[in-house]
């Protein structure tokens, strides 16, 4: 299957650029992109002229298998079937009970269950492939495969423990339009994703409200669209915060930062974790002062921060194509040891099977773009084409981690992309961590997930301050 965003990427046009040069739609584009419809024979001609496609390309584009991988959800994803799938463990009634909104994988939310005292009860998702994988580690959990607006409030009390906390990583574009909080009704069609977070939340009355997502949302639409979500959330009765958190400060192998607002309806003063591992990075915040950093000051009393190799120094060696299904070697530091997580056999750690051409600029790749031989590529982004630092943690990884084209990817001394396995670890899945789906479902899975060690941070400082 041609992947047609990564050829766009590699061009470096701009998804809005090739929807107007296409007289498309850019919600059009989306779908094309993302496998949910085949364009027309018009629309082939015109992408292929701008893309300057090859012929080989363009027969590829015109055999693709057209069924939808693993999109970015709600802007483009249709559900393949609407359903619950019920819980195959029986709750624990002596835990806390967690439901994930916009769960995905539950990523999040599996770091709430490394503790003891949480236990993840029900996950709503709109896609199949990252719902299974979710019930799959979620064993006591309910999966609801629906659009989030036809989920009843009543339904989910029905069928699940009142929620001690609601975890929720909602797409950004739901909050583009926050109406007043009193007009905001179940099954009404105006209501948009983040009014269907609110309205749960409102309904189920958690303890706690745990959100998370870019930090972008702190200057979308000047940032008026933060404020309408605290505001909404101190009118249902929750006392709110938030911080802007650096993944890589809390011992993840990543520098990804994450912005994360919580709720409390009881009033409780959220005890924010405090930095475990050094990082000198600069912010994509800048100097906000929601950024919780580990300064010059405190640093000298914290762990290194855990570099690449740290991660994945340990994983058996490969060539493009290859694939290895057994450890090669013992664990060498802490966290591979605590990653494997008692793992006897090895899983998706397959490479890339790359062209002659990709190989040729894979040897000559280095930090950024410019690295290459003049020529060798004929346009893409600075980070493109690019090698990952083996002593620093990993740059924020992407849905497209296993394509050079898109990212930066390159393994730091192997001539190839990073393995799904690689990918997991540097967010901080465990080895034993199920992925269902195709390998291209599982690596978007993986890109777009939220550490779970992060996830078990917030839930011990919830503990705190409780």
């Amino acid at each position: 299957m041609l992947d047609l965003r990564q050829i766009r990427c590699a061009r470096a046009i701009k998804q809005k650029d090739l929807a107007e040069k296409c007289n498309l739609s850019l919600h059009e584009l989306m779908k094309i992109e993302r496998g949910l419809r085949p364009p027309n024979d018009l629309e082939l001609i015109k992408i292929s002229s701008i893309l300057n496609l090859t012929e080989e390309e363009l027969r590829k584009l015109k055999q693709s298998d057209h069924a939808p991988t693993s999109g970015e959800g709600y802007v483009t994803a249709k559900p393949t079937k609407y359903g619950m799938i019920r819980r195959s463990k029986s709750v624990h009634n002596g835990k806390k009970p967690i439901i994930d909104l916009f769960c995905g994988v539950g990523g999040f939310s599996s770091g709430f269950e490394q503790i003891e005292e949480y236990q993840v009860v029900a996950g709503i998702d709109l896609l199949n492939d990252r719902l299974n994988t979710f019930r799959k580690n979620h064993k006591a959990a309910n999966a609801y495969g629906f659009d989030i607006r036809k989920i009843n409030s009543k339904k989910l009390l029905e069928d699940n423990p009142e929620p001690f906390a609601i975890v929720a990583g909602p797409p950004c574009q739901g909050f583009s339009s926050i109406r007043p909080f009193r007009n905001i009704e179940w099954n009404d069609p105006r209501n948009n994703l983040g009014e269907e977070f609110l309205r749960i939340v409102t309904d189920l009355q958690p303890e706690w409200v745990i959100f998370e997502n870019v930090i972008g949302l702190l200057t979308y639409k000047k940032g008026k669209v933060i404020s309408a979500i605290c505001d909404a959330l101190s009118a249902a009765g929750y006392r709110t915060e938030k911080k802007i958190l650096n993944t890589a400060n809390y011992g993840v192998p990543q520098r990804r930062e994450r912005l994360i607002i919580v709720g409390s309806r009881k009033g409780k003063i959220f005890k924010w974790p405090s930095p475990t591992h050094s990082l000198e990075s600069r912010s994509m915040a800048g100097k906000s002062n929601l950024l919780i950093t580990s300064d010059r000051q405190t640093s000298a009393n914290l762990r290194p921060a855990v570099t690449l190799i740290d991660a994945i120094g340990d994983l058996p060696e490969l060539k493009s194509g290859e694939s290895v299904t057994e450890y090669s070697s013992e664990p060498n530091t802490t966290y591979q040891k605590f990653i494997r997580n008692n793992a006897t056999k090895l899983s998706l750690h397959t490479a890339t099977k790359h062209s002659k051409k990709m190989l040729k600029i894979i040897q000559h790749s280095g930090a950024n773009i410019n690295s290459l031989p003049e020529g060798l590529v004929k346009s893409g982004f600075s980070s493109c084409y690019s090698r990952l630092e083996p002593e620093m943690p990993s740059v924020t990884i992407t849905v497209n981690f296993t394509h050079p084209a898109s990212n930066r990817c390159i393994h730091p001394y192997q001539n190839r992309a990073l393995t799904p396995r690689e990918g997991a670890r540097i967010q901080g899945f465990f080895d034993t961590f199920s992925f269902e789906g195709t390998r291209a479902q599982i690596v978007k899975q993986i890109g777009n997930a939220v550490p779970p060690i992060l996830g078990k941070k917030i839930a011990e400082a919830i503990l705190e301050s409780d």
